[in-house]
Parts: structure tokens; sequence; C-alpha cells
């Protein structure tokens, strides 16, 4: 019964968050909602709509918040180097199916290759920041801080500062649709993500080991837990997520921007993570709650740019979100609120 109390507050933020916004788009546009087939330059029959755009997009950020709710919930911090892991990532891969020259007509090598050496290079850069945060006890935002800096420059010269183009048209199926299914691939990527985290979460101690080192480390260590490994496996497992993101990110224009790619999606990852309800200290979390997170995040930006609010001007409203919503989770916020229903529990009994 307490377990699912606490499920339900903590789907309450999320859930409060889409109605909110389905209702405002009801209101100011009924048709935001409707959704149309068409035919893509490949002759595709595929789905259309604002809520398959939602779906679509939202699906990048769904994948990176699995990880990094798992970093938030163990070492209390947040991984601000994903956008620039990211940029790395595929541009590992770009670099594998093209080869030197930065631009072919037919793969240099099988996309899944290319895709699982991304991904070992992603677990190894998350290695690196997880080393820092568990061993070295630097605070996650400062010791990503060196990837996030760097990132970006180290993509830029493993393709020797070259824009790779891919012309095989297999390679736009993971960021586009598969031939005959006409919903995005990335929603399917996602929900097969989600799939195999809730797995791992039901049948492995990740997610137990995951809480117990955020909410008491010391208490951990006492009961056989090792704090420092359980860290850096959050990392290495965002490191994953993060590989997944770049090949989604590369496939959809069959190149890379270093400088544009997954610019600011640290700060959705973060938001994603605040917006399911979870605290930013670390401890208890709901992984279900920050993916719908994601979702609500890329619902308010489909929003505004309907609205036509200034491309420029989308942080600032996203920060506004995530300033109101750490000042709602913080200590002092909760306490009060706390002091404020035991007053009105007592003037009750008391009548």
């Amino acid at each position: 019964m307490t377990r699912k109390r606490t499920f339900n507050k903590q789907l309450l933020i999320p859930l409060v968050a889409i109605i909110a916004l389905a209702l405002f788009n009801l209101i100011n546009d009924p048709s935001f909602f409707k959704i149309t087939t068409a035919t893509n330059v490949d002759g595709q029959k595929i789905l259309l709509g604002n809520p398959i755009t939602i779906l679509d997009n939202g699906s990048e950020l769904a994948i990176l918040a699995i990880g990094m709710t798992l970093v938030t919930a163990a070492s209390g911090g947040q991984d601000i180097s994903v956008g620039a892991a990211i940029a790395i990532s595929g541009s590992v891969m770009l670099r594998v199916l093209c080869g030197k020259g930065g631009e072919s007509s037919t793969l240099q090598a099988p996309i899944i290759v290319a895709f699982l050496i991304a991904v070992v290079v992603s677990m190894l850069f998350g290695a690196f920041n997880g080393v820092l945060v568990a061993y070295f006890k630097i605070q996650p935002m400062v010791a990503t801080l060196i990837l996030f800096t760097a990132g970006r420059n180290i993509a830029a010269w493993i393709n020797d500062n070259h824009l790779p183009v891919i012309k095989d048209k297999s390679f736009t199926y993971f960021g586009g649709f598969l031939p005959g299914i006409p919903i995005p691939t990335p929603f399917l990527i996602a929900v097969l993500c989600m799939i195999v985290i809730a797995l791992v979460l039901k049948f492995t101690t990740l997610g137990l080991y995951t809480q117990s080192v955020g909410i008491n480390e010391n208490s951990s260590k006492l009961n056989g837990v090792r704090p420092q490994f359980v860290k850096f496996l959050t990392f290495v497992i965002l490191g994953i997520c993060v590989a997944v993101v770049a090949l989604i990110k590369v496939s959809r224009i069959s190149s890379i921007n270093y400088s544009v790619i997954a610019k600011d999606i640290e700060m959705d990852a973060i938001l994603a993570v605040a917006l399911g309800g979870n605290s930013l200290a670390g401890g208890k979390f709901s992984m279900a709650a920050s993916i719908l997170g994601a979702y609500i995040i890329q619902f308010l930006t489909t929003t505004l740019y309907k609205l036509q609010v200034n491309s420029d001007a989308l942080p600032a409203y996203k920060a506004i979100v995530v300033i109101t919503l750490v000042v709602i989770s913080s200590p002092a916020v909760r306490e009060k609120t706390a002091a404020f229903k035991l007053k009105l529990a007592k003037k009750k009994e008391a009548k």
C-alpha cells in the first residue's frame, strides 16, 4: 500500500503537467492533436501530426533520461556532458561508416559494427566521468565539465574537422521510418530501451542499490553495497544511452554538425528527471515518471513552437520550469509543507 501511494505521488507532477498542456492546446487550437497520413519521398505512407512529432523527437530525450535518472539517483548530481558525448559518439560512428574520406556512397563497415564501436567509446567516456565522481569524489557537474568543454572539439578531431555524409538509404531508417511501418523508428527504439531497463530493474538489484547509495552512502556500505562501483556503473549505463541517441541523431540527417548536434540536451535530460518528481539530490526515483517527463518536455517544446515562440527563447522557458521544480522539491519547502499539513491535522483533531 505504501509503495502504491509513493508511486501515485511520484507521478502526480508529470500527470498534472501533461493534462495542463493538453487542455491548453485543446482550447487554443483543437486541431493540435490531429493525426494524418502522408507519403514521404520514398513513397512510404507515414503518420504526421503534432502527437507524432512529440513521440518522435521526445524519444531521444526519453532514452537519455533513463541513464540520467540512474546517475542522479546514485550520485546526487547530474552529467552535463551528454550533449558533447553524443557528438563524439556520432562522430565515431560516421568515421567507421565513411572511412577517412568523409563521404561514402557505400558503407565501409556494417552499421551494427559502427554502432557497437560507438557504444564502447561512449561507455569509456562514461567510465571516465564515473571514476572522477565515484573514486575521486569530485562533484558530478564539475567532473563532467571537462568533457562538456572539450567534447565537441574531440568529435571534430575524430573526422579531421570534416562533415561526413552517408548516402546509403538504410542508415536513415534509424532516425526516420522503417519500410512498411508508419510510426517513427526513434519511438520504437525508445520502447525497446524502456523494456530493457524495466527488465533490468525488475530482475537485478541495480535499482535497489542505486537508491540505497543515493539515500545514504555510508549505510549502504555497511549493508555490503559498494557505493563507488554503483556510481561508476550508472555513468557507464548513461554512456550506452548516449550512443543510442547518437545513432538516432546522425541517422536523421546522415551527417553531423559538431557544434549543433544535441545542443542543450543535457538541460532537457535534467529537467525530465525533475519533472518526474525525482529529487535532484539523489535517492528514490521513478523511471516511468522520468520517461514521461521527457515526453512532456517535447510536448512543451512543440506547444511553444506552435505559438511561434523564438527558438532562442526556449531555454529561458525551460529554465523557469527547472527553477520552479527545484524550489518545490527543496528540503526547506518540503519541511514547511509537512509542518503545515501537521498543523491542519491538529486543528481538525481539536474540532
